[in-house]
């Protein structure tokens, strides 16, 4: 990107509705509640040859620097750093307040090219609000309506007149080849075994519970307050992406929305927190889950779990605030035997316990999620399996339904991401699940494939007769 833009303004005056719109897509929730925003979110931008990496912040308010608000105002101000360019909104439909006037200074001293931008212009008292605009001494108001998309053309000329033509249309830096074709991607070769590829960015999601430390830990992992933390609950609400490196391999880190159980999920905002929490889920690789050690395995952490096992993610447990414990030991075996009993899903989950206050057992936690990475990417050639087949079906043969026997003839794996496998059965809905579970622990153990979900098919065999039956000589 050419050049790094911020918006910033006081609490509803519409900045997520023009981040929205400036990205071409509906990333950061929006509500009429104010104060909705609270971490910055970072994405590609473009506003018509316009390209930029636009900035979305938390709405600017008068706190105390230990309060909650005052921690968002930090976190706005070092967007302001960080940018290139300032839109300063208002809402021009409400005209200026106080705040607007405070802050408005607190942009000049910044230095920074400012854009002054009055939202909200279409409706019919805008022309009042764009007038008292003049007031902030930051130049010409640009009329706008985010939410409709009118004004733009105006807000381009003028951001590139703030920043300079040279700067908005520098030279493009060349874009990195995409790796989206490897995701989910088929196996087209049945007997190749790729070697694992340690280049591979990382897309994991942290996920689990309300103040069980997971924005907390993101920051742990990055070594910088990229994240607003705190004693209060649910203070994340959007899923906030956080790029980073990891012994020179590419991560994108999700911070997501304390998962509530849905009983208790009632207002419209928490919806959409919960809901962007699970589209952060579907589109990651490993999922993070962070577990408080204090009172670890309540049912909504069990809930979470299945849902990332079913989804077919790669789950990674971290029990956090291990400094709070005292009785390591007797509680790390405690931890280790309810793990196997109330996960049964997936056998040979990683866990790790760590310290995110600290930043304790970190890397071992990296390492867990790496070795997850390689094995939910692994492919075992059709040769082998099929000789695992033979000998586990010689230990255990299938058992006889209606009085007669199953039988497995051939086994090929047609996908990863997560391990997906299918059986050529003689009656594929008469084999019973628990001999589909001794397949599936027996394929984990042979091949080392503990800690990821397992897909298995079972199809009938095509019977290349079947067409000739209905025909008379």
């Amino acid at each position: 990107m050419s050049f790094t833009v911020a918006i910033i303004g006081r609490p509803n005056v519409g900045k997520s509705t023009l981040f929205n719109r400036l990205v071409g897509r509906k990333l950061a929730l929006v509500d009429d509640t104010p104060g909705v925003t609270r971490d910055r979110r970072t994405h590609e931008a473009r506003l018509f040859d316009l390209r930029f990496e636009v900035i979305d912040t938390a709405g600017l308010e008068e706190a105390g620097p230990a309060t909650l608000e005052g921690r968002m105002r930090a976190q706005t101000e070092q967007a302001i750093r960080d940018a290139d360019l300032v839109l300063f909104l208002v809402d021009a439909k409400s005209g200026l307040m106080h705040a607007d006037r405070t802050f408005a200074d607190l942009v000049r001293r910044a230095e920074k090219p400012v854009v002054l931008v009055a939202n909200k212009a279409e409706a019919r008292a805008a022309l009042g609000g764009m007038l008292e605009a003049w007031e902030l001494g930051l130049g010409e108001p640009i009329p706008i309506s985010a939410e409709h998309g009118e004004g733009l053309p105006d807000l381009r000329e003028a951001m590139v007149a703030a920043i300079g033509e040279e700067r908005a249309f520098g030279e493009e830096e060349a874009a990195p080849a995409s790796t989206d074709a490897l995701v989910g991607e088929d196996i087209v070769d049945p007997d190749a075994e790729p070697a694992y590829d340690e280049s591979l960015p990382l897309r994991i999601a942290v996920v689990g519970r309300p103040n069980a430390g997971k924005s907390t830990l993101i920051n742990a992992l990055v070594g910088e307050e990229r994240l607003l933390t705190g004693p209060e609950a649910g203070i994340t609400r959007d899923s906030i992406s956080v790029d980073w490196s990891w012994k020179g391999r590419t991560v994108k880190l999700f911070d997501t929305a304390g998962l509530r159980r849905k009983a208790r999920v009632q207002e419209k905002l928490e919806k959409l927190s919960v809901a962007d929490a699970l589209r952060a889920i579907r589109f990651a690789e490993i999922v993070i889950i962070v577990f408080d050690v204090t009172i670890p395995f309540e049912k909504q952490d069990l809930q979470i779990a299945d849902l990332i096992i079913r989804e077919g993610r790669a789950p990674v447990l971290a029990f956090n605030k291990w400094d709070l414990v005292e009785d390591k030991q007797e509680l790390l075996a405690e931890l280790r035997e309810k793990t196997e009993r109330l996960l049964p899903q997936v056998r040979g989950l990683r866990a790790v316990t760590i310290s995110a206050e600290s930043g304790k057992g970190l890397d071992k936690l990296m390492e867990a999620v790496v070795q997850t990475h390689r094995i939910w990417n692994t492919r075992i050639s059709t040769g082998r399996l099929n000789r695992w087949l033979e000998g586990v079906i010689v230990r255990h043969p299938p058992p006889a339904v209606a009085g007669r026997r199953l039988k497995i003839k051939y086994i090929t794996q047609v996908k990863t991401r997560p391990p997906g496998f299918v059986l050529s059965c003689s009656r594929p809905d008469a084999m019973p699940q628990s001999y589909v579970r001794y397949l599936a622990n027996s394929l984990r153990e042979s091949f080392a494939l503990a800690g990821v979900p397992i897909r298995m098919a079972f199809r009938a065999p095509e019977n290349p007769y079947a067409s000739r039956a209905g025909k008379k000589r």
